[in-house]
């Protein structure tokens, strides 16, 4: 399989994840602002989940730029990481449809947290068949942001129990992190064709 063939399929899966986000929004009964005022917490859940689903879109795409060819470990480690992602609408759907209750954040955090494990090993998958020397793993480096976001779920996940609204805080805090553009890949990418 080709690396393209990989890269839509995942951006086709991940299209599909937010479709059935958004149609976990139903449509209020009434024609008053205020008939939005119970969705609020729903609109909310699925906005975190969004950001969510479009940073590892961003950085799916950009990682599988950087990959020269595809094998069957990456095959599987890519279909890793889609089974994590996919159980975010369920997540997401729970967790808005409760008010932010301490359970369903905590669960949460649990598939952030093993989301961030399969990209992590969809990753390492790619550079050991790519090699130590390769673009990938250049532009990666020391890889801060990617180690800091598991730690922030761990810390979130027991955290949903003590004060639901901290383990919010904390899955805030990462989507921002990360919103922040990563240019690591595009530089190593530039300096390469430079």
């Amino acid at each position: 399989m080709t690396k393209g063939r990989l890269e839509a399929f995942s951006d086709g899966v991940m299209a599909i994840i937010i479709t059935i986000m958004v149609l976990e929004m139903k449509v209020p009964h009434g024609a008053e602002f205020s008939d939005l005022e119970p969705l609020l917490p729903v609109f909310l859940s699925y906005l975190l989940s969004f950001v969510y689903i479009g940073i590892y879109w961003n950085n799916h795409h950009h990682m599988l730029h950087a990959t020269n060819h595809v094998t069957g470990g990456i095959l599987w480690a890519n279909l890793h990481l889609l089974f994590w992602l996919s159980l975010i609408p369920f997540v997401t759907g729970w967790m808005g449809e409760n008010h932010f209750a301490a359970t369903p954040m905590a669960l949460y955090g649990v598939v952030l947290l093993i989301a961030a494990i399969a990209y992590f090993i969809l990753q390492n998958r790619i550079l050991k068949s790519q090699g130590p020397d390769s673009r990938l793993a250049a532009a990666i480096g020391s890889d801060l942001k990617g180690k800091v976001s598991p730690v922030c779920y761990a810390a979130a996940i027991p955290a949903a129990y003590w004060h639901p609204w901290i383990s919010g805080g904390l899955y805030v805090l990462v989507a921002l992190m990360w919103l922040i553009p990563d240019r690591r890949i595009e530089r190593a990418l530039a300096t390469n064709q430079g």
